[in-house]
Parts: structure tokens; sequence; C-alpha cells
């Protein structure tokens, strides 16, 4: 199970990084607490929220992403395996 702590989330920045995404913690008037600038690779995410919230909504947007995540570090492949596992367990229990 990934546990939401900042290393973690410094985890999974990085991850959104090897894919070519920008992460910005802004505030605005966000329906989801986030926004996707699609054709930028930018991820717009409300400054306000915990890390908790990064997190959650951070895998949220990862789980509906398409890559190849051959593309991806040994490191950043792990921890995407991970957040994988992590999702199912949550799914099945």
């Amino acid at each position: 199970m990934v546990k939401f702590t900042r290393h973690s989330l410094q985890k999974m920045e990085a991850l959104f990084t090897e894919l070519g995404y920008v992460i910005r913690y802004e505030k605005g008037s966000f329906n989801s607490g986030y926004c996707i600038v699609e054709d930028r690779k930018i991820v717009v995410i409300n400054k306000f929220y915990d890390i908790e919230g990064r997190m959650t909504v951070l895998v949220e947007i990862l789980l509906g992403l398409e890559f190849d995540p051959g593309i991806l570090s040994e490191k950043s492949a792990k921890f995407y395996s991970q957040v994988l596992k992590s999702e199912e367990e949550k799914e099945e229990g």
C-alpha cells in the first residue's frame, strides 16, 4: 500500500515529470480540485490541498493517463507498480 507522505508525493511528482507533465499548485475554482491542460501537459492542483489530497488527485489523474510504463526509470516504474497494486487492493477491499 502506498502511504500518502511527502516522500511519496515527491516520487509521484518525479513520475509525472518523466511523463512530460508539469505539476503546478495554484489557487483557483476547480470543480474537481484539479485541472489538466492536455495540449501542454500541465496539471494544476488546488494549492490548499494537503499531501493526502494532492496524492489522491495525482493517483486519479495517473490512472486515467495512457502511456507505456517502459519509458519510466526503474525507480518510477517500481513506484507506479506500487500505486497500481494499492488501487487494486482498494477496489477489492
